[in-house]
């Protein structure tokens, strides 16, 4: 009785350190890879917890080379923005502009229903969508059209403004090609822009974020970062 209490308490503390490391976040920020190391993590400490002819070594070492595992995923999609696509995935716009793309729909298995229900958890009707993003948490973000954003424009008789999607340019110090090929920019247009406001490399910005109204909000990296919000001109659709 004494040896099963004992072991339960070691591999108790392990899994406590473990989760420990992998960082703090909500269950539904959980991406589904964290999911499945948790879940067999549990498993194989179970296994040794109840049967005490199972040496502990056999659970703990387990566990360790997968905690281990999970730490270098996690470092290369820090790091890495193909392997976090790869890993993670990337986030799908299944409503845009007000309408409905079924080919994302289908490509995520995610049917009607569920997206009403889930635009209806968050207070918005179908109608009252702008856009409407699947993230890769599952969770779906909403932007409402500029007439049901929670503080209307017109309550203050000040002139309306869409919304529209921000566009991710640069990313942890890399060009989001896909994303300038949507717009007006280059890196070349970018890095000139980039250049006027104290910045020389498109590697010395965290992020940088085109608003549909076209400012473009930066954020540099370093021991002192700092962020500006530069008005550019409209975003080209």
């Amino acid at each position: 009785m004494i040896q099963i209490v004992v072991r339960t308490v070691i591999l108790y503390l392990i899994i406590v350190l473990i989760m420990r490391l992998m960082g703090k976040r909500e269950l539904a920020q959980l991406q589904p890879f964290d999911l499945v190391i948790a879940i067999i993590i549990a498993d194989l400490a179970a296994v040794p917890m109840a049967e005490i002819g199972i040496p502990l070594l056999y659970g703990i070492i387990p566990i360790l080379v997968l905690s281990i595992v999970h730490l270098l995923l996690s470092v290369l999609m820090l790091k890495s923005e193909k392997v976090r696509s790869f890993i993670s995935g990337v986030p799908s716009i299944i409503i845009e502009k007000g309408v409905i793309k079924e080919d994302e729909l289908e490509k995520l298995r995610f049917n009607l229903n569920e997206l009403i229900e889930q635009l209806r958890n968050q207070g918005y009707q179908l109608e009252e969508v702008d856009h409407a993003v699947m993230e890769t948490s599952g969770n779906l973000s909403v932007i409402p059209k500029s007439d049901f954003a929670p503080l209307q424009r017109q309550d203050f008789n000040l002139p309306q403004k869409d919304t529209g999607l921000p566009i991710t340019l640069i990313l942890d110090g890399n060009f989001n090609e896909d994303n300038l090929q949507k717009t007006q920019w280059n890196p070349k247009k970018l890095l000139k822009t980039l250049e006027k406001h104290g910045v020389d490399s498109e590697k010395d910005v965290l992020l940088a974020i085109l608003h549909n109204d076209g400012q473009l909000y930066i954020h540099t990296k370093g021991a002192s970062p700092t962020t500006a919000m530069i008005q550019t001109g409209k975003v080209s659709s």
